[in-house]
């Protein structure tokens, strides 16, 4: 009885992310690899390589719980190397500096399009009131 009210679940779960989860449906990076464009229902999200990078979901940046977030500085120049997928469910993106241990999934991403400029406004206060001057490029 377990087994089935479980296989229940895990299907009802899968039908749950493949109904409500944005999913983009083209992931381009152009050729300076600064810049990867993502498609969301039509819409395109470019976003820079510093920008991913500063915002990288892995524990590196975001620690392991709230107050752990560590500020990323100098990442101006930051380029992208490769794109891997992960499962059906998001990329790993490998930077210039060798960071490489943050899994974008597809909420993350969409997360970082669609409020694109609050995070980096965010971002920038953060770098200012650390002492820190953003360059550009």
């Amino acid at each position: 009885m377990i087994f089935y009210l479980l296989n229940d679940l895990k299907y009802r779960l899968i039908y749950f992310i493949n109904t409500f989860m944005q999913t983009p449906s083209n992931i381009t990076l152009d050729k300076t690899k600064t810049l990867l464009t993502l498609t969301f229902d039509g819409t395109k999200y470019p976003l820079s390589a510093e920008y991913l990078r500063v915002y990288s979901p892995s524990a590196e940046v975001v620690g392991h719980g709230p107050g752990q977030e560590t500020l990323q500085v100098g990442k101006e120049n930051v380029t992208i190397s490769r794109i891997e997928p992960t499962g059906n469910y998001a990329i790993v993106l490998f930077f210039s500096d060798d960071h490489d241990s943050g899994i974008y999934s597809w909420e993350h991403l969409y997360k970082l399009a669609t409020e694109q400029d609050k995070l980096w406004s965010g971002y920038l206060t953060r770098l200012k009131d650390a002492g820190h001057s953003h360059k550009q490029h």
